[in-house]
């Protein structure tokens, strides 16, 4: 009873071992510090993917212990719980759909100012009226922009401020024109904004035909983990065809492979991250060029 025992407890240190191994691997971006009301934000969005990770970690545990108890695979006390919480995100796209959606709500936001200076208004008046046009994705990073304002910031920090709320290059780009038109007060900014606006739609349209030809190979490797699990699922009820890896060494082997086919799908979800582009203003910038 001893050796199948140590034998699933190697088998799940292994495979434990091998998706910390890969996952210390991959390639981690440095962010740059982010203002508090950024990081209130990103704290809310870890504390609600950690809970929906703690419930499908609890239900694939629940389940390898079913497993385990009437089959005797002890190694379904690991494997099931790491798949359970980690096969969804694998398959899931990355953030390119929602920075996508940014980027039309900028360019919407962007023309709708553009409008608004053309009939007289000056830049701070014309950013308090767009408020009630903003669409959804930006609403929260123009209200308060809008509300920097009405506390008397100088519209050059307010600028600056929604460029850091942004956390983006296009973002950055947008502001960057809008300080130089509140330091200059100069005519054209509406016709600047304009050009620019088609510049951040052109961008638009080519970032969905990137994530379109990125889904292909997503679609690809969901349909094939599903065709796998169901095709295991019925073997299952084959006790020849997996009585080998009822062994320890066969659960040892099926935890190398299962091991492996995680980390093909880390590469697959990698490959499709697109690189982030490098911002050019906001407080990050300036602490870096400080020091």
């Amino acid at each position: 009873m001893m050796l199948p025992l140590l034998a699933a407890a190697a088998a799940a240190l292994l495979l434990s071992g091998v998706f910390l191994g890969i996952y210390g691997l991959r390639r981690t971006p440095v962010s740059p510090p982010r203002p508090p009301r950024k990081q209130a934000r990103l704290t809310s969005r870890i504390r609600r993917t950690s809970s929906r990770t703690k419930a499908l970690l609890a239900a694939g545990l629940v389940a390898g212990v079913l497993v385990a108890v009437f089959t005797g695979w002890l190694i379904a006390l690991v494997v099931l719980p790491l798949a359970a919480a980690g096969i969804p995100y694998l398959l899931t796209a990355p953030e390119g759909t929602e920075q996508i959606s940014r980027l039309e709500a900028m360019e919407e936001w962007t023309r709708s100012l553009a409008g608004v200076l053309t009939v007289g208004y000056g830049l701070e008046q014309a950013l308090v009226t767009t408020l009630r046009s903003t669409p959804p994705a930006i609403r929260p990073q123009v209200t308060a922009l809008v509300a920097r304002l009405h506390a008397r910031w100088s519209t050059a920090d307010a600028l600056r401020a929604f460029a850091d709320d942004l956390d983006d290059a296009t973002g950055d780009l947008i502001a960057a024109n809008l300080i130089l038109a509140a330091q200059r007060r100069g005519t054209g900014l509406a016709s600047v904004l304009e050009g620019l606006a088609e510049s951040v739609a052109a961008d638009v349209r080519a970032r969905r035909a990137i994530e379109a030809d990125r889904a292909k190979p997503r679609t690809t490797a969901r349909w094939i983990t599903i065709i796998t699990f169901a095709v295991l699922a019925l073997l299952a009820f084959n006790g020849n065809y997996i009585k080998p890896y009822g062994t320890p060494l066969g659960q040892a082997i099926l935890a190398v492979l299962l091991a492996g086919y995680v980390a093909v799908l880390l590469w697959m979800r990698q490959m499709a991250r697109g690189e982030k582009l490098p911002r050019f203003i906001g407080r990050a910038i300036a602490d870096r060029s400080r020091a």
